[in-house]
């Protein structure tokens, strides 16, 4: 989830943010900034090009974009919290992933947050087909199932993970960075005290992202899962099942391309009474993901946008 913290700007320039491990990262432009709060109290900026994978046109285009954007955000997110822990508990930063190792966290990263929240939600449906409470795979009642399943078990984690102390530090982080990103959008000076007023919820946040991703996939998988198997449907039960597993899992490409879109209209028109209404459930549920944040944490984000705007520091 912090890994997807995306956040665009339609007059300024696009600035983006997620905490990381006593600290906050910040995008502007092609370039980011990490800024952490080493242990002997001092504040360390490092300042590295963004990784992107839409350089090209093509992959630049509205309801393409999403998919490399959400994958580029999670490499240039996982190195940024690798960094942040070497800082944090002051280890060299030779120690850093790279190349293979970057790739197969990636690799299970993915495979676990699909396995969670689109895997086994299906296989509860099933339970509740077996149990006489849902029709079959093509049945509504299997959907609202799914469905139902599905955001339980994603504000439960996110309701069990704030419980852990150092989540909840860097949830507090969360709330400096969107702070620091309202006082940026707004004008105002970047000092603590002019930024503590502003609100840690922030309605291009990667929670309302993911919140989007899992309407978009419920309200497709509800009537496209049911369409497809109109042309081929495995007679046996559990290659069936398989089967539409995995229509899930490469339907959530274009799920996330029309999510990003999604979130990316309702944040630039924030201020309409249509979009406040869909930011609404991802604000709500930020109330989770976002604590309130001390001054010296304010302090660290400040010096993560000042790093990343500051186009006379080199990469």
């Amino acid at each position: 989830m912090r890994l997807l913290r995306l956040l665009l700007l339609a007059a300024k320039e696009a600035v983006g943010g997620q905490a990381v491990i006593e600290g906050v990262m910040m995008r502007a432009k092609n370039r980011l900034a990490i800024a952490v709060r080493r242990p002997d109290g001092e504040i360390h900026v490092e300042i590295r090009p963004w990784f992107s994978l839409t350089r090209a046109p093509f992959l630049r285009k509205p309801f393409v974009r999403g998919f490399p954007i959400l994958l580029e955000t999670l490499v240039n997110g996982i190195k940024a919290l690798n960094f942040s822990a070497t800082q944090a508990l002051d280890e060299e930063t030779d120690g850093e992933i790279s190349g293979l190792h970057l790739v197969l966290t990636m690799v299970v990263a993915i495979g676990a947050a699909l396995g969670l929240f689109v895997v086994l939600p299906h296989f509860f449906s099933v339970g509740m087909k077996w149990l006489g409470l849902s029709g079959d795979v093509d049945a509504l009642s299997f959907h609202v199932w799914d469905g139902l399943f599905k955001l339980v078990m994603f504000v439960g984690y996110i309701l069990a993970i704030s419980y852990v102390p150092d989540i909840r530090r860097v949830f507090q982080y969360h709330g400096a960075e969107h702070k620091v990103i309202w006082t940026f959008e707004s004008g105002g000076v970047l000092t603590p005290e002019t930024t503590r007023p502003y609100s840690r919820l922030h309605p291009r946040c990667g929670t309302a992202f993911l919140l989007f991703v899992l309407a978009v996939s419920i309200a497709l998988y509800t009537f496209l899962v049911p369409w497809l198997l109109t042309f081929y449907s495995p007679a046996q039960f559990a290659v069936k099942h398989l089967y539409i597993v995995a229509l899930k899992l490469v339907l959530m490409i274009p799920v996330s391309s029309l999510a990003y879109e999604m979130i990316k209209f309702a944040g630039k028109f924030h201020g309409n009474v249509f979009c406040r209404a869909l930011c609404w459930p991802g604000l709500a549920l930020q109330m989770l993901t976002t604590q309130e944040p001390d001054d010296s944490q304010i302090e660290v984000a400040i010096a993560a946008l000042k790093g990343a705007m500051d186009e006379g520091r080199a990469c």
